[in-house]
């Protein structure tokens, strides 16, 4: 097998997953099968897919079996009728663990994922083990930060900072609706209900937490570490000289390191 095919093997190429239609919407997923492995869930951020995990997916893949999950609305999954909630994607994702059938789970998710994977956390299935969040915070502020944050993005804006997903999005959804899509996931980072951030809830997660963190992230480093210190059992990584999107692009085998060496070490 050529370096080629071995990287595509171990990489999410949205050509050889299926779909699990979940209230109203069909949900795209891909397995990097490795039989007798420990699953290893990714889940990506808002307006992004799958893919964008592919600079450290292979370098889990010999330990892991991996899943990924093109969120609700997102890449090739479809929006369906209901709300865009975290919970909603939450939801999702219990589905896709059910339906597979697979137990002892760990969970990479990035900034809207990561959101997602303090949800499952705090879900209190025992079949979650371990959670890495990247770029993820969830403090009380969060909402009303996000939406003067971004009170003078526009859909152009958005299209333009996602240019790949969104080209991705539009070749390849089954149901494309691009003003819809943002206005649907702006909706959810706003959201102030209990179907969103999770708040100081994180206080009640008890599964071992590696909180990751971009130095120059926009979310300020306090509401990190405030974070690390209301989750019991929980690491603190900073990444320097990276920023938000994604915070492992310019050194995935120094992301990958520390996070194996957290996920196997039994005594988190």
């Amino acid at each position: 097998m050529g370096e080629e095919d071995k990287m595509e093997r171990v990489e999410f190429n949205h050509k050889t997953g299926n779909y699990l239609e979940i209230d109203g919407a069909n949900i795209y997923y891909e397995e990097i099968e490795n039989t007798g492995k420990p699953p290893l869930f990714f889940l990506h951020g808002g307006m992004g897919n799958i893919a964008d995990f592919n600079p450290i997916v292979p370098l889990f893949a010999d330990d892991y079996h991996i899943v990924g999950i093109d969120s609700r609305g997102h890449g090739k999954s479809t929006l369906g009728m209901e709300r865009l909630t975290y919970k909603r994607l939450q939801l999702d994702v219990e589905a896709i663990i059910n339906h597979l059938q697979l137990k002892n789970i760990n969970i990479i998710g990035f900034s809207d994922g990561g959101v997602v994977a303090y949800r499952l956390a705090l879900s209190k299935r025992d079949s979650i083990q371990k959670i890495v969040t990247i770029g993820a915070v969830c403090v009380a502020s969060t909402p009303e930060d996000n939406s003067i944050f971004f009170a003078d993005v526009t859909h152009e804006d958005y299209i333009k900072g996602f240019k790949e997903n969104f080209d991705f999005y539009t070749q390849h959804n089954p149901q494309p609706d691009t003003g819809k899509f943002i206005k649907c996931t702006e909706e959810m980072w706003f959201d102030k209900s209990e179907d969103g951030f999770p708040h100081a809830s994180i206080q009640h997660i008890n599964v071992p937490t590696l909180i990751v963190r971009g130095d120059n992230d926009f979310d300020p480093l306090e509401q990190f570490t405030e974070t690390r210190i209301k989750i019991p059992n929980s690491v603190f990584f900073n990444i320097p000289f990276e920023g938000h999107v994604p915070a492992f692009q310019k050194y995935p085998q120094f992301f990958a390191e520390v996070t194996k060496d957290f996920l196997n070490n039994r005594g988190n």
